[in-house]
């Protein structure tokens, strides 16, 4: 048996890259995302066997920091706006990675 170490090289380079580029861009995605006033807020799931469950009035806290985190940002509406494009668009390079990837190892004969 005769392993190609140069084939296998090119693929854990090629994979360590694309891994690299997906979490790089849907990081800044978030980061923008923030900068343009809509940080990512998500109700937790009440599951019977879960860690922690936030209660309403915990859930109404975080919801006002929020907002007066939101009211503090110094960007202008404009800037707001091309944050938010630009996060957007890091989310989606990151699907197109993804999508990229997915082409490849369903059509690569």
């Amino acid at each position: 048996m005769v392993i190609n170490w140069e084939a296998f090289l090119h693929v854990f380079v090629a994979a360590l890259l694309g891994a690299s580029i997906v979490v790089t861009f849907y990081a800044l995605g978030l980061r923008l995302l923030v900068r343009g006033g809509r940080p990512p807020l998500v109700a937790p799931a009440e599951f019977t066997d879960a860690i922690t469950v936030l209660t309403d009035k915990q859930r109404r806290r975080a919801e006002k920091a929020v907002a007066k985190a939101a009211a503090k940002n110094p960007l202008s509406e404009g800037q707001k706006g091309l944050a938010l494009a630009g996060a957007y668009a890091c989310f989606g390079v990151c699907g197109a990675a993804v999508l990229g990837a997915l082409l490849l190892i369903l059509f690569n004969h």
